[in-house]
């Protein structure tokens, strides 16, 4: 059963309660008022209301699979594991069907390792269908190193590792139950090994391995892993890992030390894969605050709630998740940033932008710091204050690689956004040099060039790659509709502006252009049809509805007379 549902089937459920009040016993009224009051905060993800209610009805003795679920659930979330435990103990106590919730499994299963009950682990994830293969078998092999049986973990990893898609997984677990007994050099072979691509795709695959190979006394090739995967920019953690390795320190490996910190891994490892998904889903918010529970130290795994809970918009949950990382931590700076992200959805800008200058000058050499604090200003658009913040960030590459195009490109949007014509032109140059052909770069400066009269044939020729290369966005085929306009090529242009309008048929910008092109080839009733369309979809950024109003009112060549501007003038389309 999913933890989150959807309207139609809470309204099913609601209907259902309704129907059936015997179902609630002799406290019928206010058992299902609590039911639909917790299913309904439940569906919101508001986790503190809902915990309220559901209390009332396990109070009660009210224990169906939905309620054991949703109400363990909601405990996890709100970091009361002792209360997960308790109801989760509760339902398998009570109630059969709701003792084979998947959420509940998964909570007694890792509170059995957590007390080192492993032959209680092991009946326990033998008795469930609920669970799948990846999850049941890596628990199986853990709870086997926990038991001291290594043959039998090793097997039960390499069984995993066979079934298709996982073998990235299984290898990474059975590297982490290998290197915890001292056997580094197998652990390297597997992490160097064929599965080495999907396992350095993980921060906490590179961690591991550099561990290992700190243990081999291999410290330069630990330093080198760390730069060939992050690049020269080394944020805190990891900055500090390498210095310790160039000054010849041997790392402890840590990543994860016993049976319990390897079960915490599975369940961050999957929490983490599952992320990316329907945010509404609990799943992986579940899987990370587990993996907390059984490894504090685990930093990656608090990161992964904080990050869960901001996509389901539970920000003053999401803000206090990251606050639990210690401002000791090395990853203090990455939770600092992520709740200033946060902060912004929740509409508290100022805050967030003071929050990341706090990080910024505490460690002015973070050069993601500087880009994030860039960033906020420029979605603000305080672009003078961004421009500054992106060229503290320009300033700490040493040499630019590929993957810096999007610093030049934002560092040129700020600048030109506050007069610095000469810088920004440079920097959207320097991006096209990073990675030619980028779309949204040859738009912006195709488009700012048709904007200032300037480079017009080279502009042209840009903003046509960026639709070559992205094709189905609105806003690039009207720049290029909007450059065939300023060159005079009027018939040409309404053909793209009628495909940009198409795409972007709300957009006040492209509606109020389209407008523009229609009244140059003659078609003035369609034209001024378009210009009150911009007005009703505005207001819009670049958008001056005064003048669209007047364009209503007196047409664009009366317009364009009364601004000194020059008339329209058709030019013969290019053969």
């Amino acid at each position: 059963m999913p933890f989150r549902m959807t309207p139609v089937r809470a309204l099913a459920l609601s209907i259902a309660a309704l129907q059936a009040p015997m179902a609630f016993a002799a406290d019928a009224p206010d058992a299902a008022g609590a039911y639909l009051a917790a299913r309904a905060a439940t569906a919101d993800n508001d986790y503190q209301t809902a915990t309220s209610y559901y209390a009332q009805l396990l109070q009660k003795g009210i224990i169906d699979r939905g309620v054991a679920e949703s109400s363990m659930t909601a405990q996890l979330v709100l970091g009361d594991f002792d209360k997960a435990v308790e109801i989760a103990n509760q339902v398998a106590a009570t109630d059969a069907d709701a003792a084979d919730s998947q959420p509940v499994f998964l909570m007694r299963l890792a509170d059995a390792v957590r007390n080192d009950r492993f032959d209680e682990a092991l009946k326990l994830v033998d008795s469930t269908q609920n669970i799948g293969p990846l999850f049941t078998q890596l628990y199986r092999a853990w709870v086997y190193v926990g038991q001291g049986k290594m043959t039998d973990a090793f097997d039960a990893f390499d069984q995993v590792a066979k079934l298709p898609g996982l073998q990235g997984f299984a290898e990474y677990h059975k590297a982490l139950a290998m290197a915890q007994v001292g056997d580094f050099e197998s652990a390297d072979k597997i992490l160097s090994g064929e599965a080495s691509d999907a396992i350095h795709a993980t921060r906490r695959g590179v961690m591991a391995h550099v561990e290992v190979l700190s243990n081999l006394d291999r410290n330069a090739d630990a330093v080198a892993l760390l730069k060939s995967v992050f690049g020269d920019a080394l944020d805190p953690q990891l900055a500090a890992l390498s210095k310790r390795l160039e000054d010849g320190e041997t790392l402890p490996f840590d990543v994860a030390t016993d049976a319990q910190e390897g079960v915490g891994e599975l369940y961050y490892s999957i929490g983490a894969a599952l992320s990316g998904g329907d945010v509404e889903d609990a799943v992986p918010l579940l899987h990370a605050r587990i993996a907390q529970w059984l490894n504090p130290r685990n930093a990656d795994a608090t990161l992964l709630a904080a990050s869960v809970l901001d996509q389901q918009e539970q920000y003053d949950l999401a803000i206090a998740t990251y606050d639990q990382i210690d401002a000791a931590s090395q990853l203090h700076y990455a939770a600092e940033l992520g709740k200033a992200e946060t902060m912004m959805r929740a509409g508290q800008a100022e805050e967030a932008i003071k929050t990341v200058q706090a990080v910024a000058e505490a460690d002015p050499e973070l050069r993601g710091v500087w880009v994030s604090l860039g960033d906020m200003l420029r979605r603000e658009e305080r672009f003078g204050e961004a421009a500054e913040a992106y060229q503290k960030a320009l300033s700490r590459i040493q040499t630019p690689e590929p993957r810096d195009w999007f610093v030049y490109y934002a560092a040129g949007i700020s600048d030109e956004r506050s007069d610095k014509w000469d810088r920004a032109e440079g920097e959207f140059r320097k991006a096209l040099e990073l990675n030619p052909g980028q779309p949204s770069v040859l738009n912006y400066l195709g488009y700012s060039y048709v904007e200032k009269g300037e480079n017009l044939e080279e502009a042209l020729k840009m903003i046509r790659e960026a639709v070559k290369n992205s094709p189905d966005s609105g806003y690039i085929i009207d720049s290029l509709g909007w450059a065939l306009f300023r060159l005079g090529r009027y018939d040409e242009a309404v053909t793209e502006m009628e495909k940009a309008a198409t795409l972007e048929s709300v957009d006040p910008l492209v509606n109020d252009h389209l407008g523009d092109v229609y009244w140059a080839v003659g078609r003035k009733r369609e034209a001024r049809f378009q210009w009150k369309r911009a007005i009703a979809f505005g207001p819009g950024e670049d958008v001056d509805m005064d003048r669209v109003q007047r364009k209503l009112d007196m047409g664009l060549d009366a317009v364009l007379k009364e601004e000194g501007a020059a008339p329209l003038k058709a030019q013969p389309a290019v053969q």
